[in-house]
C-alpha cells in the first residue's frame, strides 16, 4: 500500500479538524505538517486533539521548503489557499483544495500552473458525494425543466455568497438550459435583491444562520408540477470520503479538475 505524505492548513478550523482526523484514521495518509500562521514551531498535537505529530509551519514557503510532501489539503478560505496552493505546487506538490470564493483569473492561474507543471490539482466547491449527485441529477432535470430556482442555505461565517456548491450547479445547469427570463416579465422588487441573484435568469438565494452546516435545494417548475432535488450536510465528517478519493486520484493527475463530479466513477 502506497502511503500518501500530507500537509494539511488551517488545522484548528472546523473543516482542518476533520481532515486532520481523517489522517489519522487512514492508513494510506501520514499527516507530515500542517500550516497555521498563529503557532510556529510546535507539534500539532499541541493545537489539535490528535495523536499524531508532526511539526507546525507559520507559511506554505517555509513548510514546502522542509518537509517532502505529496498533497496539500487546504479546506480553509480563499485568500490563504489560493497563495499557499500555489507554492505547493511550486515545490511539486499536488493540491486538494475545498475552499471556494475563487475569482476566474485565481482559478486560471491555478489552472495554467497545474497544467504547466503538468501536477494534478483538484478545485472542488463541494466533497460530499450526495452533493455531487445533486448537482449532476440538477444537470439533467435541467434538459426537460426550463424554470430553475437554486437555495442553498449555510452557517452564518461562510464569507462567500452565493457558495460555490451553488455557482458549480447553475453552471452545470447552463450546459442543458438556455438562458431566459422567469416570472413574470413586469416583475419588480420592491426590495432590491428579493429575487437572489441572476444567472441567465435563473435565480441564486443565499441563507446564512447559525445553525445550519452546507444545504442546497434546486427546484425546478413547469406546467402543473415541481420537481426539487435537495441535499443536507449535518455534520462536516460528510466531506471528508471526497477529500479522502480526491488525494488519491490527485496522484494520477497531470493537470488541473474543477469539481469532484469530474473524478468520480
Amino acid at each position: 500500500m502506497s502511503i500518501l505524505r500530507v500537509v494539511i492548513s488551517g488545522p484548528r478550523g472546523k473543516m482542518g479538524q476533520e481532515a486532520v482526523k481523517l489522517t489519522e484514521q487512514n492508513e494510506e495518509l501520514e499527516l507530515v505538517a500542517v500550516i497555521d500562521y498563529k503557532h510556529k514551531g510546535v507539534n500539532v498535537s499541541d493545537i489539535v486533539n490528535t495523536t499524531q505529530s508532526c511539526p507546525v509551519f507559520a507559511t506554505a514557503e517555509e513548510c514546502f521548503s522542509q518537509v517532502e510532501a505529496d498533497v496539500y489539503i487546504d479546506l480553509s478560505v480563499r485568500e490563504a489557499a489560493y497563495p499557499n496552493s500555489l507554492a505547493a505546487m511550486t515545490a511539486g506538490v499536488r493540491p486538494v483544495i475545498g475552499a471556494t470564493g475563487f475569482t476566474d483569473e485565481e482559478l486560471a492561474t491555478l489552472e495554467a500552473t497545474a497544467n504547466d507543471k503538468k501536477l494534478g490539482c483538484i478545485v472542488a466547491p463541494n466533497f460530499a458525494v450526495g452533493a455531487i449527485l445533486m448537482m449532476k441529477f440538477a444537470q439533467m432535470a435541467a434538459k426537460h425543466f426550463q424554470d430553475v430556482e437554486i437555495l442553498e442555505l449555510h452557517h452564518d461565517q461562510k464569507k462567500d455568497a452565493p457558495s460555490g456548491t451553488a455557482v458549480k450547479t447553475a453552471q452545470l445547469i447552463q450546459t442543458e438550459r438556455e438562458g431566459k427570463p422567469q416570472g413574470h416579465l413586469d416583475e419588480v422588487e420592491t426590495i432590491a435583491g428579493a429575487r437572489g441573484a441572476d444567472v441567465d435568469g435563473m435565480r441564486i438565494h443565499s441563507v446564512r444562520l447559525p445553525g445550519l452546516i452546507a444545504h442546497q435545494q434546486v427546484m425546478f417548475g413547469a406546467s402543473g408540477q415541481t420537481l426539487t432535488i435537495r441535499h443536507d450536510s449535518y455534520d462536516r465528517a460528510s466531506f471528508m470520503s471526497g477529500v479522502h478519493h480526491a488525494c488519491k486520484v490527485v496522484m494520477q493527475l497531470e493537470e488541473f479538475v474543477y469539481g469532484l463530479e469530474s473524478i468520480l466513477d
